[in-house]
């Protein structure tokens, strides 16, 4: 998700990229009375989900996959996560590890095939961290897709959330 920010005045146009969620447009004057408008956009998620209640966000061919917020919600209190370690090939649907909550345990599912370069080591250290920021610093592992065509299968942010409303989930 990515903002961009254009700051006009007089004779010179900025273009920076950030991060959020909303428009807004702003008036300011300076000190030299000269009009500066700042206009900001915010692009919607690009996060991908799986019926399982994964997430993948994609950067490239590399993918980072976290549990949704309707996942967590449903496990209760994260106290013990098993990640996939990194090297290791996964499956597409296939189970490459575990979280335990108070309530339940439950199979970690790969969203895509591919090759696991890097796990959360601080989730491994402090599981709440998918309660708490399951989209943020809560994220379980990224992963090298060996099959882009399987992104087909994922859905978008608005499908995900009509699929949230069925009776399919």
């Amino acid at each position: 998700m990515a903002r961009l920010i254009r700051q006009i005045t007089k004779n010179t146009v900025k273009t920076l990229l950030f991060v959020h969620e909303t428009t807004f447009i702003s008036m300011l004057k300076s000190k030299n009375s000269v009009r500066q408008i700042a206009v900001t956009h915010y692009y919607k998620s690009e996060r991908k989900y799986t019926d399982k209640h994964e997430w993948m966000m994609l950067n490239g061919n590399i993918g980072t996959v976290g549990i949704s917020n309707y996942a967590q919600d449903a496990l209760g209190d994260v106290v013990y996560a098993q990640l996939p370690d990194v090297g290791s090939v996964v499956e597409k649907e296939g189970e490459c590890g575990a979280l335990e909550s108070v309530k339940a345990a439950s199979e970690i599912m790969s969203p895509c095939s591919g090759r696991i370069i890097e796990k959360n080591k601080a989730v491994e250290n402090k599981p709440g961290l998918i309660n708490s920021s399951c989209y943020d610093k809560g994220w379980l592992f990224k992963i090298e897709l060996s099959n882009l065509d399987e992104l087909k299968t994922l859905m978008d942010e608005d499908a995900y959330n009509q699929y949230l409303k069925s009776d399919l989930h």
